[in-house]
């Protein structure tokens, strides 16, 4: 974007966009195969070599690099998968939940990594795929436990009024089977789209400034906008551990309801 902003003339257009926003995706020396589908893989190829190299000897003297892995795949499985899921069902859980973790925390630092600056998440399709399979796995968990025991404590839920039964029933149907993968989704691709716009924006206009394209009157406000935008860029570490640990837990609690509905 910072690149792009040199062929701007910043003094006389409101707004610089490139003739086609697909632009900044595609990657035409690739045919079909654009700049999200690498990342993704990418992704996937870091998290497992990280697992690898951090769990593949059980060492009494551990590396630093040993103990964070360590240290998160602990995390995930006694804070996340016994956890929220349980005793019982959670180390079951436990491979989808690592995975899911170590997917999002890893493709969200993608963000702000120099030459990337791209969370993967921040295309829809990602995040949609990830809540689906999460749907698939709660509703899947449900019907095994419960049987159509599940749709009926969803649609007539015990200790409700009988009253307001059928309105409450309505509620938790739509919410169970609808609202909670649409909710998953949009909550983490909302969230690293707005951080990533608000720090390209801030970074993008500060270095124009800056270079003076603006007026030499512009240049003390582009150091202000930058040193903003540095300041986001930190900020966005945070951003990036708590979406990944956001959807992670949220999806554990899915899974808990149906396995356990009177919770």
């Amino acid at each position: 974007m910072i690149l792009a902003s040199e062929e701007c003339d910043a003094a006389n257009e409101i707004m610089c966009v490139p003739s086609s926003v697909n632009e900044l995706f595609e990657l035409p020396f690739l045919g079909f195969i654009n700049r999200t589908i690498i990342l993704t893989i990418l992704v996937a190829v870091v998290v497992g070599v990280l697992l690898y190299l951090g769990l593949r000897k059980r060492s009494l003297t551990p590396s630093k690099f040993e103990l964070i892995i360590e240290g998160l795949v602990g995390f995930v499985r006694d804070q996340i998968a016994i956890g929220i899921v349980g005793k019982e069902h959670g180390l079951k859980y436990l491979p989808y939940l690592l995975s899911l973790f170590m997917f999002l925390l890893v493709g969200n630092l993608f963000a702000i990594l120099p030459f990337l600056n791209f969370p993967v998440a921040s295309r829809i399709g990602i995040p949609m795929f990830l809540a689906a399979i999460t749907w698939v796995l709660f509703v899947t968990a449900g019907f095994k436990q419960q049987g159509f025991g599940y749709v009926r404590g969803l649609v007539w839920p015990a200790g409700v009024p009988v009253a307001i039964k059928p309105l409450v029933g309505v509620i938790e149907l739509v919410s169970v089977f609808l609202v909670r993968p649409f909710s998953l989704a949009v909550r983490l691709f909302a969230n690293l789209v707005a951080g990533h716009v608000m720090l390209t924006l801030l970074l993008v206009s500060g270095w124009v400034f800056i270079s003076g394209q603006g007026g030499l009157a512009k240049i003390p406000i582009g150091f202000g906008w930058f040193t903003l935008g540095i300041g986001i860029y930190v900020f966005e570490i945070l951003v990036a551990v708590l979406q990944a640990y956001i959807f992670t837990l949220l999806s554990a609690v899915y899974i808990q309801t149906s396995l356990e509905p009177e919770h």
